[in-house]
């Protein structure tokens, strides 16, 4: 160090200055890491955030964000695209409720194709409906995995029923798990009417009856039937005799689904010859967990059974696939087994379905929400009345324009054969003639209580001509003898269309009223 940097640099102010500069600085570094790693940046897009550090991105967005889930990324995009086309006060916006963030595969894949399908409706009530008025906005509200964080996202849905956003519908809804259930009720208690595509659980369904407690859920409407409905048509395809079938039921508490889907069941078999056969599932569905150990013991019971060849089986989609392959290893060789199931049974397909070589004994069919054989245009058999193969034609031709016309789409990997596309876009269709009757065909948007009083006017003439089949919903909400497509896995594994069956033993009548005492 020579005698001149010595002067200038070491024994002058100017050190004591760049010192202090540099304290100055490592102090402010030091705080400000300190003060984000006492307040981390929990932020992820506009009305969307983390309930804490490391979590899921949860909450509402319609501005292309697709809560960090790369599969919703291009229809995420297309809904932003849309949006962006409409101008402040001309629109009322629905929300999609789902558990986007779901780590489940079967999950993830019909949350997509419930997007894409609800983006199809929203597309065609924007473009192909004569000008009519409010507009459509989409947004996506995302519950968290299991539907944890509904409470979060609730909160900002009931927020936003004020402009800008003027909420006036939210769809989706998709389990019938308790978490959906609260969410459900606490959407409805605030007034905003709520469209279900897939829940069927009885206990998430309002009325019959006219007493106080007929409808808990006021604001409520389905697409889909209840399990009740499911099991009625169940039954009335497969003539089943109460004699040679058996029930194999999940005990898991709080799942709606399950629980209420064993009700229907149960109330099939009055005079069963044996009881039911028991399991519990893990806390979460979606996992494996010890049950297949628990349906090994079950098949030896089964076959130890002589009069049994059916099996009505209430439970959830990896508990069948499980249930399945342990059926398939049976000892009993020499027998078949029929195992009859709700639409849970729509997620085993691929990659998510039982070993192939367990279907070569046991037939597994159930009762789907919506398939894409049921209205296909020239096909046999096809019922006169519960649904028109144009209406399905339809929305075929607007998912091929959205996959052709870059303007609209891309909107993902699609394919219908689960069911989950058709009833979001039959419940965005709900959505969109509630609303816009709601408004009188005027410009100026409907209030929301007035959204809530037109589900019970959706029959007759007024009723949804959905892809799914005819949607005429009762006093309550409910789909009066809705369509439920009968769906077998094939031995390959592809889930094949058997025939349309019918809660009520038949189509309903051309007028599709209700009777009375709905």
């Amino acid at each position: 160090m020579t005698d001149w940097f010595r002067r200038v640099f070491w024994f002058t102010p100017l050190r004591k200055g760049l010192t202090v500069l540099l304290a100055l600085a490592t102090t402010a570094a030091l705080s400000y890491g300190g003060y984000h790693l006492v307040n981390p940046d929990l932020s992820c897009a506009e009305g969307v955030a983390r309930p804490e550090e490391g979590a899921e991105c949860v909450g509402v967005s319609g501005d292309g964000y697709a809560f960090e889930v790369p599969k919703l990324n291009d229809v995420a995009k297309a809904i932003a695209r849309e949006n962006e086309k409409l101008k402040p006060g001309e629109y009322a916006t629905v929300a999609v409720m789902l558990p986007l963030t779901s780590t489940d595969s079967g999950m993830r894949t019909k949350v997509l194709h419930e997007l894409q399908g609800a983006f199809l409706q929203q597309y065609a009530a924007n473009h192909d409906s004569n000008g009519m008025r409010p507009k459509i906005r989409l947004v996506l509200a995302n519950t968290g995995k299991g539907n944890a964080h509904w409470r979060t996202t609730v909160d900002r849905l009931k927020a936003m029923t004020d402009g800008p956003d003027h909420l006036r519908a939210v769809s989706g809804v998709a389990t019938s798990s308790a978490e959906t259930k609260a969410a459900v009720k606490e959407l409805t208690r605030a007034g905003i009417p709520v469209i279900g595509t897939t829940i069927t659980a009885d206990d998430i369904a309002n009325g019959p009856g006219d007493g106080p407690d007929a409808d808990p859920y006021p604001g409520l409407a389905r697409v889909s039937p209840t399990n009740r409905d499911e099991a009625r048509a169940i039954a009335e395809f497969g003539k089943v005799e109460a004699k040679r079938a058996v029930l194999v039921r999940d005990t898991r508490p709080g799942d709606h689904y399950t629980a209420t889907l064993k009700d229907a069941f149960t109330a099939l078999l009055p005079n069963a010859p044996y009881q039911a056969h028991l399991f519990t599932s893990p806390p979460d569905a979606t996992e494996e967990g010890p049950t297949a150990n628990t349906f090994r013991q079950i098949t030896l019971l089964l076959c130890s059974s002589n009069r049994v060849d059916t099996v009505f089986f209430a439970g959830r989609h990896t508990q069948l696939r499980q249930f399945v392959n342990a059926l398939g290893r049976r000892g009993c060789d020499n027998r078949k087994f029929t195992v009859l199931t709700g639409d849970e049974g729509s997620y085993l397909s691929g990659d998510n379905g039982p070993e192939k070589e367990a279907l070569a004994g046991v037939s597994v069919r159930y009762a789907a929400l919506a398939h894409p054989d049921a209205w296909k245009e020239g096909q046999r058999g096809t019922p006169k009345t519960g649904g028109t193969p144009a209406a399905f034609t339809t929305f075929t031709d607007r998912l091929a324009k959205a996959a052709a016309d870059p303007e609209i789409g891309p909107i993902g990997k699609t394919s219908l054969t689960d069911g989950q596309a058709i009833i979001a876009y039959d419940a965005m269709a709900t959505a969109v003639q509630g609303i816009r009757e709601a408004a009188g065909g005027g410009e100026k948007l409907p209030e929301i209580r007035d959204v809530v009083t037109q589900w019970r006017q959706m029959n007759g003439p007024l009723k949804v001509d959905g892809a799914s089949g005819w949607i005429c919903l009762d006093n309550h909400g409910n789909p009066y003898n809705k369509a439920v497509p009968i769906v077998e896995l094939a031995p390959d594994g592809t889930q094949r269309f058997v025939e349309i069956a019918w809660p009520e033993g038949r189509p309903p009548a051309q007028d599709c009223l209700p009777p009375g005492a709905s």
